[in-house]
């Protein structure tokens, strides 16, 4: 699938010779702590794309990405708190929203994702605590331009960890290529522990304004029903336009709000794909990735005044917690040293052709 307006032969073939004295003036990677607000002391980095993509990640809450912008476009959503320094001790009922920034992603788990509950094996708050832990950074490769290397990357580990367990390690990487608009990210999730770890993964990927705007198309395919049950659904009920995007709505003011549960196609290489489409502006977000690892989707849709998002959010599991993933025998078990992969990939798309072939892999999937 071609991104967004291909690379032209200057990328492929790029002369930087007496043009370009630092690699920062195209694109790449630079690191820096925020000094103001809520977030004061969070370690941040910027990755430019060079290619009109560029996106702030938050090194001190997993990695998370919170801002990114095609060009002067917004593609993220940002909640009023916007980013917060981590308090991983936010962990009880429903207290993970106080830290919540929204942000193109956060990710929720590594052991729990879905909303609070407590059983015989413990209490766990609202999806998880790993978007509250900072990561160790252990490596940041920059584009070299004189060797013709366009990658960069940036990878840390990010642990989940208490004696006597889980004690989990994500390491996570975040990729791109100088003049491709897209966003590649690469998990590795592994238990140090030396007793089996119940695991539960989702991504909570939250477009905004102006991406998500009335008409948007929102782009996904598969069986599907609403999270808490036809008859108490509003928007997803057959024969309803809950593929896209309204005005603002009266009745998600507040915690007005509805999630649906998509068993999500995959291609004949094993891929799902979904995203959205504005023609208004001709930009298209793609997200693709393997359905193996992520069986699910949840499409959420929050169209309150001022508070106007939707979540695409791949999964392990339906959104149904570690209470019932246990019960019904869905729930994963990482075994001592075992190592689970995720890989996902964010694609920006302006190019009619390419818009049109992810609208088509979508419905053929």
């Amino acid at each position: 699938m071609k991104s967004a307006d291909s690379i032209n032969q200057d990328w492929v073939n790029p002369d930087w010779t007496d043009k370009v004295s630092n690699h920062l003036q195209v694109g790449g990677i630079e690191t820096s702590v925020l000094d103001n607000g809520a977030g004061r002391g969070t370690r941040i980095a910027w990755l430019n794309t060079g290619a009109g993509l560029r996106y702030k990640i938050v090194l001190d809450r997993a990695m998370d990405i919170a801002e990114a912008f095609y060009n002067q476009h917004s593609l993220a959503w940002i909640s009023h708190g916007g980013i917060t320094y981590p308090q991983p001790f936010s962990d009880k009922g429903i207290d993970w929203l106080r830290t919540f920034g929204g942000g193109l992603l956060t990710t929720c788990g590594l052991s729990h994702a879905g909303g609070p509950e407590s059983d015989e094996y413990g209490d766990r708050g609202l999806h998880g605590l790993i978007g509250n832990s900072p990561a160790e950074i252990i490596s940041i490769k920059q584009p070299d331009l004189r060797r013709g290397d366009l990658e960069m990357s940036i990878t840390g580990i990010i642990r989940e960890t208490k004696p006597f367990g889980p004690n989990f390690e994500l390491r996570r990487t975040i990729s791109a290529t100088l003049g491709k608009p897209e966003i590649r990210i690469k998990d590795e999730v592994t238990n140090r522990a030396n007793t089996p770890a119940p695991h539960m993964l989702l991504y909570h990927f939250n477009f905004g304004w102006p991406l998500a705007d009335e008409g948007t198309d929102i782009l996904w395919n598969g069986k599907w029903h609403p999270r808490h049950g036809e008859e108490n659904a509003k928007i997803f009920k057959e024969g309803n336009a809950f593929k896209k995007c309204p005005a603002p709505l009266e009745d998600h003011l507040g915690s007005g709000e509805e999630v649906v549960l998509v068993d999500v196609e995959a291609d004949i290489f094993g891929d799902s794909i979904c995203g959205l489409y504005n023609g208004k502006l001709g930009l298209a977000v793609s997200l693709k990735w393997k359905k193996e690892q992520l069986p699910w989707m949840a499409n959420w849709q929050h169209w309150g005044k001022g508070e106007y998002v939707t979540g695409l959010e791949p999964s392990t599991h339906p959104l149904s917690g570690q209470a019932k993933a246990r019960e019904d025998g869905t729930l994963i078990f990482i075994q001592p040293e075992e190592t689970r992969f995720y890989e996902l990939e964010l694609n920006v798309l302006t190019e009619k052709e390419a818009i049109e072939e992810l609208i088509l892999k979508v419905n053929v999937s």
